[in-house]
């Protein structure tokens, strides 16, 4: 999913069949300037004036007093008829997190851990989106396989080797998912048997015709934390989908 885990982290429609496309033109910018949901929202300018700038007040904690941090909003609570955008991590207002796609596994892993989450995008020199990689991707016997096979040692195989291509990944259209449930999104990861879909703006401005941008992401990690789903000692997909389906049908 590919993202930090936000206060609303890590994270669709029956048009998740569609498939992306790669290359350099693949993905162009990974954030939009666009408001939640719909178009682009472009603030007010103030107008510009000759008044020189002044500095604002500050105060300090009066004597015995103390400084307190500002607690994380929790993750909006959802059900199967909740709007599907509720479960979407929005790089408009989450950094999506990435490796280079020449990095080690190793590294891969270490950076989900470190930013808190269960999957990266893959990035080439161009900065398009070469693909995913996920925690899943390198659990199991996947890297063994692909070390034996290449001949190499474990940290020695590349992220572009372990990751899902990025013309393999499922996209939904934000105007669909704009339109669709949460049990929707549960549906179409299942047809797919994947973990995360990704969201495209196809409407998105400023960007070559055959570039599409990523504005979001669906996780089944966030989608059963936002039910209300306690979470599991190890990610096991297949309880994770069942344990949903459950919880959606007793609703």
């Amino acid at each position: 999913m590919p993202t930090k885990e936000p206060p609303r982290p890590d994270a669709t429609s029956p048009s998740a069949s569609s498939s992306l496309g790669h290359g350099p033109q693949f993905v162009e910018r990974m954030f939009s300037g666009f408001a939640h949901p719909g178009e682009v929202r472009v603030p007010p300018v103030a107008r510009v004036t000759a008044q020189p700038f002044q500095p604002l007040r500050e105060s300090t904690a009066r004597p015995g007093g103390a400084y307190r941090l500002q607690p994380q909003t929790p993750a909006v609570r959802v059900h199967a008829d909740s709007p599907a955008i509720d479960v979407m991590t929005d790089f408009c207002r989450v950094a999506a997190v990435s490796i280079r796609d020449d990095a080690t596994i190793d590294a891969a892993q270490r950076t989900m851990i470190a930013e808190r989450v269960r999957a990266l995008f893959v990035v080439d020199d161009a900065g398009a989106v070469a693909g995913i990689i996920t925690s899943t991707d390198l659990s199991g016997e996947k890297p063994i396989l692909l070390a034996q096979q290449r001949g190499l040692r474990h940290d020695e195989v590349l992220v572009r080797e372990a990751m899902t291509p990025a013309d393999r990944l499922e996209a939904m259209d934000l105007d669909d998912v704009l339109h669709a449930r949460v049990g929707d999104v549960v549906a179409s990861l299942r047809v797919s048997g994947r973990q995360h879909a990704l969201v495209i703006d196809s409407a998105a401005t400023g960007a070559p015709p055959a570039t599409r941008t990523v504005r979001g992401i669906f996780s089944l990690t966030q989608i059963a934390r936002q039910l209300g789903l306690p979470p599991q000692p190890g990610h096991d997909v297949a309880r994770t989908f069942a344990e949903i389906e459950a919880a959606i049908g007793a609703a």
